[in-house]
This record gives C-alpha cells, sequence and structure tokens, in this order.
C-alpha cells in the first residue's frame, strides 16, 4: 500500500472511531483490505475510548509518583510483550524499530493509554467510605416550642400587647384560680398563664376563652378557643381568637359543654382578667 493510500485509509478510520462514516465513505473504505482496516480500527477506537475516559473527570488529580510507576509499569510491558514487528524496505524485510510499524505500535500505545485511564478512574472513584463521609448530615428539624416558650418569646420581644391579671369568676367553688392574660393587638396572638383551674372531663365539659373586645357588643365576645386541664398546676394555653381584635379591655374563662359554644351563658365564669397595664 503506497503512501497515499495509507494517508486516505488512516482518515477514513480515524473518522469512522471518532464520528462514523456516511455510506459513501463505507463504501470507499471497504476497497482496502478488510483485515488491515479492522485491526488499525480497534487501535484508533482504543485510544479514542482511553482519551475520552481520562477526560470525563475534574475530581481529584492522581498523584506524581503513582502515575509515573504507572506509565513506567505500562512502557516495560509494551517492551516486553510487543517487539517492534518487521517492516519491508526498499523490498527487504528488516527488523522492527521504532519507526518499523506506525500502525502495530498505535494499538499497544492505545492499550497503554487505557491502562492509565482506568488506573486514573478507580483512583478518583470513592470508595464506599468516602461516599459515607460525603454524606450530608440531614438537618435537624426545627425545635418546637412549648406555649410558655412561645409566651416567654413574645414578651421577650417588646411588641405593643395588653396585660391582665386572672382572678376567680362567679364558680365559688374555684376561689384559688390565679394568673395573667396577654395579648398583642399586632400580633394577633396572646397566651393565658393560670393556676388553679381543676382537670375537667373532656368528653362533657370544656374551658373556653372570650376576649371582650371595644369594637364588639359585650354581649358577644370574642371567641377565643377552647382548652382542657389534664394536670394539676400552672398550664399556658395559646389564644385562638375567631374573629380580629383590635382593643381588648377584659377577658374571661368559663366552663361549656363538649367542644364549645358560640355565644356564652355565663352561668360558669372561671376566672375574669381586666386589662390595666399596656406595655410595648
Amino acid at each position: 500500500m503506497n503512501e497515499d493510500k495509507q494517508e486516505q485509509m488512516l482518515d477514513l478510520l480515524l473518522k469512522k472511531a471518532v464520528h462514523g462514516l456516511v455510506a459513501a465513505e463505507q463504501r470507499e473504505l471497504d476497497l482496502f483490505d478488510a483485515k488491515t482496516a479492522a485491526e488499525e480500527l480497534r487501535s484508533f477506537e482504543m485510544t479514542a475510548a482511553a482519551i475520552s475516559v481520562a477526560g470525563n473527570s475534574n475530581e481529584e488529580h492522581m498523584p506524581a509518583h503513582l502515575y509515573a510507576k504507572i506509565l513506567a509499569e505500562s512502557e516495560e510491558f509494551i517492551g516486553a510483550a510487543a517487539p517492534w514487528p518487521p517492516v519491508k524496505i526498499h523490498g527487504e524485510e528488516k527488523a522492527g524499530s521504532v519507526g518499523s510499524s506506525w500502525f502495530g505500535w498505535l494499538g499497544w500505545a492505545a492499550a497503554a493509554a487505557a491502562c492509565i485511564a482506568l488506573a486514573f478512574n478507580l483512583w478518583i472513584t470513592p470508595t464506599p467510605q468516602n461516599n459515607q463521609a460525603n454524606i450530608k448530615p440531614t438537618p435537624e428539624a426545627p425545635k418546637v416550642l412549648t406555649p410558655a416558650q412561645m409566651r416567654d418569646e413574645m414578651m421577650r420581644s417588646g411588641v405593643e400587647m395588653v396585660k391582665a391579671n386572672l382572678s376567680p369568676g362567679n364558680m365559688k367553688e374555684l376561689n384559688a384560680v390565679a394568673g395573667d392574660v396577654v395579648w398583642s393587638d399586632v400580633k394577633q396572638a396572646g397566651y393565658v398563664r393560670v393556676k388553679g383551674l381543676p382537670m375537667n372531663d373532656k368528653a362533657k365539659e370544656t374551658y373556653q376563652l372570650w376576649i371582650f373586645d371595644k369594637t364588639q357588643d359585650p354581649r358577644k365576645p370574642i371567641d377565643g378557643g377552647t382548652f382542657d386541664v389534664d394536670s394539676n398546676g400552672e398550664v399556658v394555653i395559646p389564644i385562638d381568637a375567631k374573629l380580629k381584635a383590635q382593643g381588648a379591655a377584659m377577658f374571661a374563662i368559663t366552663m361549656e359543654k363538649a367542644g364549645g359554644v358560640v355565644v356564652s351563658d355565663r352561668k360558669k365564669v372561671a376566672a375574669l382578667a381586666k386589662v390595666e397595664d399596656q406595655s410595648g
């Protein structure tokens, strides 16, 4: 095969290994010796694959000493396993040399490159231990504050609010009720802190909070939500106002049937709290 034909075949093989051939180019390639073309195509494909693998990662670089060791061993392997094949020069067959057969050398060079690329790929691939170390810890769930903690935070916030001290209502047996109510029109939030309320039978009755607002008919105070007492001692209850309160003047806690009522008859008032001061 003359030099021009050889170059033409190499161009076609290179294009086939990298991009593929159109039908006309494949027919042109088929005119060359099939065995020679197949061998050289495999060399091109191995080289392309090795370059692709080596260039796929931008992760940690292989240490220089390890790279040099792999390269030296690959060169030693190639030198021992693949002596340069004989080649004909001016019709006479001579022993192989560095310039003897570019085709034969290319296959072994591709194999060496593939070995280096494979070793590099193994080097940068995290081990299971490394994968475990790279796993980010699951963020902790936000801490859920208790009503008492939420009340304390609101008190420290400096937001404008009113405060009223609780005293016993018309239920004579509950003469030890004490505590306070804090409420913020700005935040539309507040808390009842009370002690002396007995535990209630949830199946039969519940406590209900009422907000007497300056803008509301005093016969129809704002429902502040129901709550149960299931332990002795002080309890803190968030206020759940069903309407917007714009000028709270008094608060009341009544005993109602289970589930609460829309309008209380106020026959059982457990505690009352009249607004006396305002802080901000």
